[in-house]
């Protein structure tokens, strides 16, 4: 098969080593004024993944996916619409594009395979790409199980078969819906996960994971998806990888913003609370959770003020 990876940032550049390894053409899109990019321009490689000359690198969209029968596309959820409208104007003719990240846009509270939608052209499908796993775990030989979702069942059949291998086992998703919320959502919790370790509250993950659960089950079935997706791989099974993990983005900002320290790597729970926010009024389900995180990040709370309340908000029951 040939592929084009949109993205090159530590996902990107896994996804392009994965695949290429099962034997496809793979061609990895950048632009050229990324020093991710760059670096890989020069080098290859970027301190996780080592990219085989069998590789093209590019930094010319329109070439990128001039023959490409998928696209795998792994950015900044808050950036895909804008890469969507630049691939709208260069109308690509892939069979299907794979969203490789997890979010909601800021505003519309749209998930990211409702935005693809939008620009790709008719009989293009559209598939999601979930579930646990780190780059350095991947890289080590670690194996694990992830999830693709797709409104057309051709579609997860042709990715899966594509794109499975030993390190990697697929699971057919039910609920493109509830999935993509719940791995949005996930990454707001792994936030609240790293407050608790930065003040030294560790032993609350259990009642954290146990009641976030619950809280995004109840947001996705107001929705329209199945509550049953929040307790899969999307959601609760992708805890361990973001609510523990040392490698977990989202879980080392949480840390970070209770000690003050500066954190730049992208935590993308930050932006996706926002969106919940936004989906919590709209769809009239409290998601205590989140406003806690919201209120730390956005209005200068005190996360232990904040925390504390959530966990003492009610003695009658449990959810």
């Amino acid at each position: 098969m040939k592929l084009t990876v949109l993205g090159c940032g530590r996902w990107g550049s896994f996804l392009t080593w994965y695949l290429q390894g099962l034997g496809h053409e793979v061609t990895l899109y950048g632009r050229a004024d990324s020093a991710r990019m760059q670096a890989l321009m020069a080098t290859r490689t970027n301190g996780q993944v080592t990219l085989p000359a069998s590789v093209t690198l590019c930094c010319d969209l329109e070439r990128a996916i001039k023959h490409a029968q998928t696209l795998v596309i792994s950015v900044g959820a808050q950036n895909l619409r804008e890469l969507m409208r630049q691939l709208a104007g260069l109308h690509p003719t892939c069979q299907d594009a794979v969203l490789c990240m997890k979010g909601l846009e800021i505003g519309t509270g749209a998930r990211l395979s409702q935005i693809a939608a939008e620009y790709l052209p008719p009989g293009c499908g559209v598939a999601v790409w979930l579930g646990p796993g780190h780059v350095q775990e991947f890289t080590a030989g670690i194996p694990n199980c992830m999830v693709i979702d797709s409104q057309s069942e051709a579609v997860k059949d042709r990715l899966i078969n594509a794109f499975k291998g030993g390190l990697i086992r697929f699971y057919y998703g039910q609920d493109l819906l509830g999935n993509e919320m719940g791995g949005a959502a996930k990454n707001v919790i792994g936030i609240a996960a790293g407050m608790l370790d930065g003040m030294g509250l560790s032993n609350l993950k259990g009642a954290l994971m146990s009641r976030g659960t619950r809280e995004i089950a109840r947001l996705i079935c107001a929705m329209g998806g199945s509550e049953q997706s929040a307790y899969g791989l999307c959601h609760l099974g992708d805890y361990q990888a973001t609510v523990f993990s040392p490698f977990s983005h989202n879980r080392s900002f949480g840390e970070h913003v209770v000690s003050g320290e500066p954190f730049t790597a992208l935590a993308e729970g930050c932006y996706t609370v926002k969106a919940m926010l936004a989906l919590e009024a709209r769809y009239e389900v409290e998601l205590p959770i989140c406003n806690a995180i919201h209120a730390v990040l956005y209005q200068d709370a005190d996360a232990r003020t904040e925390l504390d309340a959530l966990f003492t908000r009610s003695l009658k029951r449990e959810f």
